[in-house]
Order: structure tokens, then C-alpha cells, then sequence
């Protein structure tokens, strides 16, 4: 996406392999959005580069574009606002630094920019994902006689299965090896879920079957009772 008002991602990491999977990552659930990882020195070596931080940016802005920067570790967040420092006034208005969890943040935000949010909704997204995949510490399951894993949750957050939430939830679980049904509805379809209507307070039936349906089912758990970063 090159056109003017798209929102993109920049990961800083200290690691190449970091950076470069937390793209990975969030681009298998949004496509459409441009994700740059800027992690490790030049050299190859554990740190943050001013120059890569520096080319990421400008390739995120490129065209009047914006961006919101995730950052694994402090020292990350100093590279980040010291490339901005020297940088055009006008791009430094279209860029964000976001105070979010690295992995966490950048799928949320990365699932609500390939929706068409704004900057600023973007920024939100990240910032509240630090309770997106939190959780019981063991989702309540129980084996079916077939050999299927069903568990119930109760939706917790006020505005219910939305767009958002649907759009997380149904390509994290598109992303095991499992098949996947929420209240009899394809787990792995935004659509399917949206038609749900799920408000705040409706128990969700989960069932998977498959060689990963026990972690698709945690994963699915998880997600609900964290409230998708809106509660």
C-alpha cells in the first residue's frame, strides 16, 4: 500500500529474527498493511541500528504515509525518538511511538490498520493489546468422546464479537492445525463470527478438532477473557 493516509508498522527489535517474525506474524493477518522490521546492528549483531530505523521510517512515510512504531526494549525507544529528533517536522507528525507489548501490539495493530483505522486508532490498538491473549492461566477444557477439545467463555468486553476482535480471533486460529467451531460458526471466518452477534455477557461454545486443537481452544479462551484490550 503506497497510497497517502495508509498506516504503516515499523518493528524495532534488538534482534533481526525478532523483528522480522513479528512482521511475519502480523502480516498472515493483515496482508495489506506495510510491515518493516528494523531489528539488530548492521553487522548482524545483537542492537539497534540509528541508519535501519532511519531507512524504516522513511519507507514507512514514503508518499504521505504514517506510521506507528513498536519497540521490544527501552533502549530501542531511544534509537526510535532519536531518528525522529532529525527528522522532518512534517514526518514526524504522521509517526507514533507506541507504549505496547512488541508481538502483541503489532498484530492488533496491524489487523486494525489493514481495516483502514487512522494513526491514532492504530496507536489505541497497540496500546491496549497488553491484555489481548491474557488470560487464566489454564483454559477449561474438556475431551469429547470423538477426541474433539470443547471449552466455554463468557465475552467480556462491552462492544462484544466486533469487527476488531472477529478479525483477531479468526486468523489466529486459521493459523493452527485444527478445525475450529465457535457456537457451530467456522472459527477461522470474520464473517462467521460477526454473525454470531456475541454481546458482552454471551457464552461462547468452542470445539477443535485436529492435531493442535487443544492449543487453538487455549489460544481462543485466552483471547475472549483478555477482552481484546477494551476492558
Amino acid at each position: 500500500m503506497t497510497e497517502q493516509g495508509r498506516v504503516a508498522l515499523v518493528l524495532v527489535s534488538h534482534s533481526r529474527a525478532l523483528a522480522e517474525g513479528a512482521a511475519e506474524l502480523a502480516g498472515q493477518m493483515a496482508p495489506d498493511v506495510l510491515l518493516i522490521a528494523a531489528g539488530g546492528m548492521d553487522d548482524g549483531g545483537i542492537g539497534t541500528s540509528y541508519d535501519a530505523v532511519e531507512a524504516a521510517l522513511a519507507t514507512a512515510t514514503a508518499d504521505g504515509g504514517s506510521a506507528v512504531v513498536l519497540t521490544d526494549l527501552g533502549s530501542a525507544v531511544l534509537t526510535a525518538e532519536s531518528v525522529l529528533e532529525l527528522a522532518d517536522p512534517g514526518v514526524v507528525e504522521r509517526v507514533r511511538l507506541a507504549d505496547a507489548p512488541f508481538v502483541e501490539g503489532a498484530v492488533a495493530a496491524a489487523v486494525t490498520a489493514n481495516g483502514g483505522a487512522d494513526l491514532d486508532t492504530v496507536l489505541a490498538s497497540a496500546q491496549a493489546a497488553g491484555g489481548l491473549f491474557a488470560g487464566s492461566a489454564a483454559a477449561p477444557q474438556e475431551t469429547l468422546a470423538d477426541g474433539a477439545v470443547r471449552a466455554t467463555v463468557t465475552v467480556r468486553n462491552p462492544l462484544g464479537l466486533h469487527a476488531r476482535p472477529a478479525a483477531v480471533l479468526a486468523r489466529m486460529l486459521a493459523g493452527y492445525e485444527a478445525k475450529v467451531q465457535v457456537d457451530g460458526a467456522n472459527g477461522a471466518s470474520v464473517l462467521a463470527l460477526m454473525k454470531l452477534g456475541a454481546t458482552q455477557g454471551h457464552e461462547l461454545v468452542v470445539v477443535a478438532e485436529g492435531p493442535q486443537a487443544a492449543d487453538a481452544v487455549t489460544a481462543f479462551v485466552e483471547a475472549v477473557e483478555g477482552g481484546f484490550g477494551e476492558i
